[in-house]
């Protein structure tokens, strides 16, 4: 029976090199083979720490090809890192699609875990950390990226975005457009000795950074919506809409007029026997 070898995905430092871990330097020294987003960017870290194994690039550009020769590597029983630039890879980058070409070949796969600039930003923004969402990058695709930013003028849970220099002004803006003048913290140099974390407001961001031009790789963590806020604009719309109209909506949808009457209360704030005591008073 044919041996594979192991696809151990690697946690590098997201700026101080300090924080990577034993288990890592020596995992990277035992491996065969370290597939790496950027060989030049990685070689700097083997330096460092006087790691001498062979590097191969797997980027998004060449995930494709590249892919399946570090499966063919692995049935070979080859053992694999995996590194990304900074930080946890399979987190916005192509670590994803080799982890799934991976467990479909039957292929072991595990992690030696460190820094994630997400989840770093999240416990460093002073923004509500008991629920969260990441989403990465917003979608190049206009269409993708409007339906995202509609999903979040609704969402409660706290979103952690990444943003490059040159789009975190616009970024910014759409962002205000579409949720208003939501809290938010920008981080950027996580762990290095010019860290910074700012938390202001959106507007405030996009008057910071038009005075200061961006530099470096951002990570935002956008408060989401308050609930009780969401919970009074509902009521509002429903308030706004009579109870027979309100009856007709959940009708319509296919509902019985019991069931429709009892999600109409729900909606209300009141008893059923309110909702009914009206529709029938004449």
């Amino acid at each position: 029976m044919e041996t594979y070898g192991t696809l151990t995905l690697c946690a590098t430092p997201i700026g101080n090199l300090e924080d990577i871990t034993y288990r890592v330097v020596r995992t990277l020294q035992e491996v065969d083979f370290i597939a790496a987003e950027d060989t030049r960017h990685t070689r700097k870290l083997l330096n460092h720490f006087d790691i001498h194994t062979k590097l191969i690039s797997y980027h998004e550009h060449n995930k494709m090809e590249k892919g399946k020769e570090l499966i063919e590597l692995l049935k070979q029983g080859k053992n694999l890192a995996l590194v990304t630039d900074a930080g946890t890879p399979g987190i916005s980058d192509p670590g994803e699609d080799i982890v799934k070409l991976a467990i479909e070949e039957g292929i072991t796969v595990t992690s030696a875990p460190g820094a994630v600039a997400g989840i770093t930003a999240l416990i460093l923004s002073g923004q509500s950390t008991r629920r969260f969402i990441f989403e990465g990058f917003l979608p190049t695709d206009k269409k993708e990226r409007k339906a995202l930013l509609e999903s979040l003028k609704t969402e409660t849970r706290t979103t952690i975005l990444y943003e490059a220099p040159h789009r975190l002004n616009k970024t910014l803006e759409l962002l205000y457009e579409a949720l208003g003048d939501r809290s938010i913290t920008v981080t950027k140099e996580l762990t290095k000795k010019f860290e910074f974390i700012r938390k202001t407001t959106l507007s405030g961001a996009i008057t910071y950074f038009e005075e200061v031009e961006p530099k470096g790789e951002f990570v935002l963590v956008l408060a989401g919506k308050d609930l009780k806020t969401l919970q009074e604009e509902d009521q509002k719309v429903w308030e706004e809409m009579s109870i027979e109209e309100h009856m007709n909506l959940y009708v319509n949808k296919g509902m019985d007029e019991k069931t429709a009457m009892k999600q109409v209360a729900k909606d209300r704030g009141v008893s059923k026997r309110d909702i009914y005591a009206y529709l029938h008073q004449n």
